[in-house]
C-alpha cells in the first residue's frame, strides 16, 4: 500500500541542529523556520550567470569603495535569523561582519543578487526580498531569470518605497546607482544556453 507523502510528518530542526549540518562540510544551507535548504550546486546556467555577475561587479567596483562577493558570503538577516547566501552582493565603504556561530555574516550590502531557479523563485522574490528590506543599507536588488534574457531591478527610493524595473534583450543595461555601475545583460548572459521553450 503507497504511503500518502501528507502522511509522513516533515522534520522540525531547530537552530542547534542547523548549525551542526552547516559546519559538517563545504555545501552551503539556509535555515528556513524548522527546514533546511541545501544552496550549494544547481544547474549550469546557474553557475555561468553567477560567475558572470560576480565577474561584472567586481570589474564594475573595481575602482571605487565598494567589494563585490560571491554567494560563499552570507548575509545576516535580522528579521529572518540567521543568514542567507545570496548568489552575489556587494558593500561599499567600511566592511561590517558578525560572527554567527562560526559564520562571518555581511550586516552591510548595498546590493544583493539572486539568479532564479524553480526550486527558489517564489522565495527570493517574496520571503528574501522582504526579509533583506530590513537591512537599512540594503538599497538595490536584482532578480536573474536563468532559462531567458530577463532581468527584474528593485531600488529603494527616498520614501521608503522600491521601484521595479523589468529589463530584456541581450542589447539592454542595468544601472546599478548604489556602486556607480552598469550591467549589460549580454555580459551577464555570456555563454549561457537556453533549452527549447
Amino acid at each position: 500500500m503507497a504511503t500518502n507523502r501528507k502522511d509522513i510528518p516533515e522534520h522540525f530542526y531547530s537552530l542547534d541542529e542547523y548549525f551542526a549540518i552547516e559546519h559538517a562540510g563545504d555545501a552551503r544551507y539556509e535555515y528556513w523556520d524548522g527546514e533546511i535548504i541545501c544552496m550549494s550546486g544547481g544547474s549550469k546556467e546557474h553557475g555561468r550567470i553567477g560567475s558572470n555577475v560576480h565577474f561584472q561587479l567586481r570589474l564594475g567596483v573595481a575602482s571605487g569603495p565598494c567589494q563585490a562577493f560571491t554567494s560563499d558570503v552570507a548575509i545576516k538577516t535580522p528579521t529572518l535569523p540567521p543568514y542567507r547566501y545570496p548568489d552575489a552582493s556587494v558593500a561599499c565603504g567600511e566592511l561590517t561582519f558578525v560572527n554567527i556561530r562560526g559564520v562571518d555574516a555581511l550586516t552591510n550590502p548595498v546590493l544583493i543578487v539572486e539568479i532564479l531557479s524553480p526550486s527558489s523563485a517564489e522565495r527570493d522574490r517574496e520571503e528574501k526580498f522582504t526579509a533583506y528590506q530590513a537591512i537599512p543599507s540594503f538599497v538595490e536588488y536584482l532578480l536573474i531569470a536563468q532559462d531567458s534574457v530577463h532581468m527584474t531591478h528593485y531600488s529603494r527610493q527616498l520614501d521608503g518605497t522600491w521601484l521595479r524595473e523589468d529589463v530584456t534583450g541581450l542589447d539592454a543595461i542595468v544601472r546599478i546607482k548604489a556602486i556607480n555601475c552598469a550591467l549589460a545583460l549580454r555580459d551577464i548572459y555570456e555563454n549561457v544556453e537556453f533549452g527549447p521553450s
